[in-house]
């Protein structure tokens, strides 16, 4: 463990893409394979391959008191540093740097109390665990392991780079390495089979999920046009849960984005499992309400429901609605062009008389207007937006590129005045970069979201500076502040919430920009809160 920690702060320390490779290389090189294969897990900063489900479920408070008993310190005197930090993995390591370590534990080992952990659901032995693994790691190893566990590593390498790391060590192509994780969701076995030269030997499968292939985001129907100067696929872009379908015979299983399995919609299996053949399709799944879908909003009331009744499917009816096959019948079609690929979907699915599976209609367009008239439709139906897909296209998953392009709603705006200033992580550690906001409410605040992104860092030091004095409360990682700083957040919709004292939750909330010119008596209101809210929801009925 201590040479992975070591390693990780040659790579925090470097800004350079190339000496982040070839350190990876190096070390994925001539470590022993297990050990390799873990370091290459953990260095994407994961606990469990992508694939998995498992998590190991440990949060502050347990890490807090585990800490403290180790360092043998009260929790409540240590609550602010690690607060303080903006990161549990940083905090922990100068507490337990005057911590004597009895031995070390290897990187198989640290996956053992890894998997441990998962298993665990009393949370005093999660605790018990942990005091047991820190009595064991130096500081800079502690700080690694909760950093992995808690999933902030962030050191600047991305899972693309470990991707390149691989490659380099064992003389594979990138291709070849992407390929065979995309395919396998399992970055230890890659870096196996990369070792035994059989990344070749990967293929698609049916119930093991692939990444979803990605749109990139297009401002206007001119820049669709511009993109697909031959014509386009436009087809509607709903607001529901991107779902990945498998079905082998009468097995039947729907898989997340995520790539967790999908469980709170049993009546979809049935009309799933009688089309006839073997198949991998991508879609949506959308809930209906007089023959228009309804917002995400309404649909996520469903999730994370142990028991669903008929109470529940009769109140959010769903279907799954598909728009791209990747298999059928053994036989792989990333690599078929996406007009082939519709096709042999339309004639898979064209007896589907069932409601509770659909696939989209997609159309031929080659001008702006054409476009511009199916975005509008899109819209007056309730849908998000549109997506174009150039017909010629493979499936490329987990990958952002111009072969798939969105043209979304343009978002709504609210004024709103910050209340709570949090610190950030990584490379805004030690700033005031994450933001609670509130609207007004008869002579009060009320909030009604959170957001970090939007703001340059010149403009999140110089609101650092201006928080620290202005602080009203200061709770170590985030300060209630004067309520002085207006802000213009965008985002998608409104959503109920009990999390905020407003009632209402943004949903993907980002700040536009500051408001200097404008005070904090004429931000919006939560009445303006209110109406969006209705609004949304009128277009859907």
């Amino acid at each position: 463990m201590l040479r992975f920690a070591q390693l990780c702060e040659s790579i925090a320390a470097t800004t350079k893409k190339t000496e982040k490779v070839s350190l990876v290389a190096d070390y994925l090189r001539t470590a022993p394979v297990e050990e390799a294969a873990l370091g290459a897990l953990y260095l994407c900063g994961r606990v469990f391959p992508r694939r998995e489900e498992r998590v190991p479920s440990i949060g502050f408070s347990i890490l807090l008191r585990a800490v403290a008993k180790v360092a043998e310190k009260n929790p409540a005197q240590l609550a602010p540093v690690l607060r303080h930090h903006g990161d549990l993995g940083a905090g922990a390591e100068e507490i337990l740097r005057e911590h004597p370590v009895r031995s070390s534990l290897s990187l198989p080992q640290i996956g053992e109390v890894y998997a441990s952990l998962a298993q665990q659901r009393r949370a005093a032995a999660k605790q018990a665990l942990l005091e047991q693994t820190f009595q064991r790691l130096s500081a800079l190893e502690a700080k690694y392991f909760i950093k992995i566990a808690t999933s902030e590593l962030r050191i600047g390498l991305k899972e693309s780079l470990v991707e390149e790391g691989i490659a380099k060590a064992f003389d594979q192509t990138l291709p070849a390495v992407q390929r065979a994780n995309m395919l396998l969701g399992d970055i230890t076995d890659v870096l196996r089979l990369a070792i035994a030269n059989q990344l070749s030997s990967v293929s698609l499968e049916l119930f093991r999920p692939i990444s979803v292939m990605l749109a990139s985001p297009a401002e206007t129907p001119a820049d669709l046009v511009a993109a697909f100067p031959n014509g386009a696929l436009v087809e509607d872009k709903f607001d529901g849960i991107r779902a990945q379908v498998h079905k082998r015979g009468s097995q039947v299983e729907i898989y997340s984005r995520t790539l967790d399995r999908v469980t709170e919609f049993p009546e979809l299996l049935e009309p799933i499992r009688s089309i006839r053949g073997d198949f991998i399709l991508d879609g949506e799944i959308i809930g209906w309400r007089d023959g228009r879908a309804i917002p995400f909003t309404e649909l996520q009331q469903r999730l994370g429901r142990k028991q669903i009744d008929l109470f529940t499917t009769a109140q959010i009816p769903v279907s799954f609605v598909a728009f791209d096959l990747l298999l059928l019948d053994d036989r792989s079609l990333l690599e078929t062009p996406l007009a082939e690929r519709r096709l042999l979907l339309e004639r898979l699915l064209a007896k589907a008389e069932q409601p509770g599976l659909q696939f989209t209609r997609a159309e031929l367009c080659r001008t702006t207007e054409e476009i511009e008239n199916r975005f509008l439709l899109a819209l007056e139906t309730g849908n998000e937006g549109l997506l174009a897909k150039a017909p010629e296209s493979p499936y490329v998953p987990g990958r952002r590129g111009q072969f798939w392009m969105k043209l979304k709603r343009p978002l709504a705006t609210l004024d709103v005045v910050v209340t709570i200033a949090e610190y950030g992580h990584g490379k805004r550690r030690g700033l005031l970069s994450d933001y609670t906001f509130a609207v007004r409410d008869d002579g009060r605040l009320v909030n009604i979201g959170k957001a970090y992104s939007g703001l340059t860092d010149v403009e999140i030091k110089e609101l650092t500076q201006y928080f620290l004095e202005h602080t009203t409360e200061d709770r170590g990682y985030q300060r209630d502040v004067e309520p002085t700083v207006v802000l213009e957040v965008a985002f998608n919709n409104i959503q109920r919430s009990e999390r905020h004292d407003s009632g209402f939750a943004l949903r993907f909330p980002r700040i536009v920009r500051l408001r200097p010119d404008k005070p904090a008596a004429e931000i919006d209101t939560l009445a303006r809160v209110r109406e969006i809210f209705n609004s949304q929801h009128s277009k859907n009925n």
